[in-house]
């Protein structure tokens, strides 16, 4: 009969911490099951003896794998999990703010209401005075990274770090991010000063400040809507403004991703939620990280119609250039979320002359053997079919990644224990003088 043992007595056994035993894990050296009651690892007894009669690995870590246990999300071959729920099945069926909560409490039942989601007038406020002072069409990203310390300063219970306050915080401040952005086609987003970028949906010419807040503020009623209003300029088709939806809840999190591993550091060392979640904005704007969907939508911009594809795609490889959009680190057969992205995309908007664009550069990488399509492509895609703003994918990429920022971040807290990494010093002896 096979024995199972608890990770503590594992690494015992092995004589290692219970984050090398992980890393074991990852790298395949060791398998493992859930326990009984989900919340532990149960590993096999026979397959810990063996390993410890052949030696443990001689580096128990990978080149820069730090392992942190969470309970958040789990990434086994292409199948992504939300608390064990599949992240695919949920962006097909629930709202964002349902999967925020979920990854926030551990209870898929507990409904955070999109009427619950509402920054404080203080907070939009200043947020929106913060980012309207930055150059015309400066990127949504590049506003986030202004507005998220900008609120915090309007929050005097920021530094309450329970965890109801922290809920209360982080429904306020994703709210609030997407509210101090500027409308489509506002002043704040056409380099002509104006105000009648855009086709008009967005705001008029000749609207007020006050007026201008309050049609922020009623703009839509889940944060999927209210947010389509600042990236597109138009009334998006039902389909489209759902593929936003489901996109949001895609890309909530990703295990410990960099921005995700920048903002648990944070937390660790008791940092407030807005700086938490400022601190995940700061390094998701990386070309390898969440910036990699604005080199997706250069990509497509490039392209004014299908036949296009060949000479872009031709174009970057002679040059020696990584095609963006394309591979995964995690999902070698394939990203998952992009799959269900672009169909929910090729649903919405089947005749779309960009999706056409689009479907011709999928072909073309195909045909030239290059790896799977991953989100960032999945989300330029769509910013591009939808014609939203430059830097549309980073948006919404920020604003769902700060749903897992403080999930992770409610981790920490309750762990207590500040995460220090150790460096290994490899320059010159110790000199004396």
């Amino acid at each position: 009969m096979t024995e199972w043992i608890g990770a503590a007595e594992a690494a015992r056994r092995l004589g290692i911490k219970q984050a090398s035993l992980y890393s074991y894990v990852s790298r395949g050296v060791l398998s493992r099951r859930r326990s009984a009651d989900g919340r532990g690892s149960l590993f096999q007894v026979s397959e810990v003896e063996g390993l410890v009669r052949r030696g443990r690995p001689r580096r128990p870590l990978g080149l820069g794998e730090i392992v942190i246990e969470t309970e958040l999300t789990e990434i086994t071959g292409d199948h992504l999990r939300y608390r064990g729920f599949d992240a695919i099945a949920l962006a097909a069926t629930r709202s964002f703010e349902e999967v925020a909560g979920l990854l926030w409490t551990g209870d898929l039942g507990q409904t955070f209401s999109a009427a619950g989601w509402q920054a404080t007038s203080e907070a939009v406020a200043a947020g929106t005075a913060a980012q309207s002072a930055l150059p015309a069409g400066t990127l949504p990203l590049e506003r986030l990274q202004v507005i998220v310390p900008a609120m915090a300063a309007t929050d005097p219970l920021r530094l309450h770090l329970d965890r109801p306050a922290v809920l209360a915080a982080g429904r306020c401040l994703i709210a609030g991010m997407v509210e101090c952005l500027p409308l489509a086609g506002s002043a704040s987003d056409d380099p002509s000063g104006d105000g009648s970028a855009g086709d008009g949906s967005a705001g008029t010419v000749g609207q007020t400040t006050a007026e201008r807040l309050a049609s922020r503020l009623s703009a839509g009623h889940t944060i999927a809507e209210r947010l389509a209003s600042r990236l597109s300029g138009g009334q998006l088709a039902p389909g489209l403004t759902d593929a936003l939806r489901a996109a949001l809840v895609l890309v909530a999190d990703h295990e410990l991703a960099a921005s995700t591993f920048a903002a648990r550091v944070a937390a660790s060392v008791r940092a407030d939620p807005y700086a938490v979640v400022a601190t995940g904005l700061g390094a998701l704007g990386g070309s390898l990280h969440g910036g990699a969907s604005l080199g997706a939508e250069m990509l497509l911009g490039s392209a004014s119609k299908p036949a296009d594809a060949a000479r872009v795609v031709g174009d970057l490889l002679r040059r020696g250039e990584r095609i963006p959009g394309f591979g995964h680190f995690v999902y070698q057969g394939g990203d998952p979320r992009a799959v269900l992205l672009l169909t929910m995309i090729r649903r919405a908007a089947p005749d779309s002359d960009r999706l056409a664009v689009a479907e011709a550069m999928l072909a073309e990488a195909r045909r030239r053997a290059l790896p799977e399509p991953n989100i960032d492509f999945a989300l330029a895609s769509l910013a591009s079919v939808a014609a939203m703003i430059p830097g549309a994918g980073e948006a919404v990429f920020a604003i769902a990644r700060a749903a897992g920022w403080l999930a992770h971040a409610l981790e920490e807290y309750a762990r207590n224990t500040p995460i220090r990494p150790r460096g290994i010093y490899t320059g010159p002896a110790a000199v004396t003088f």
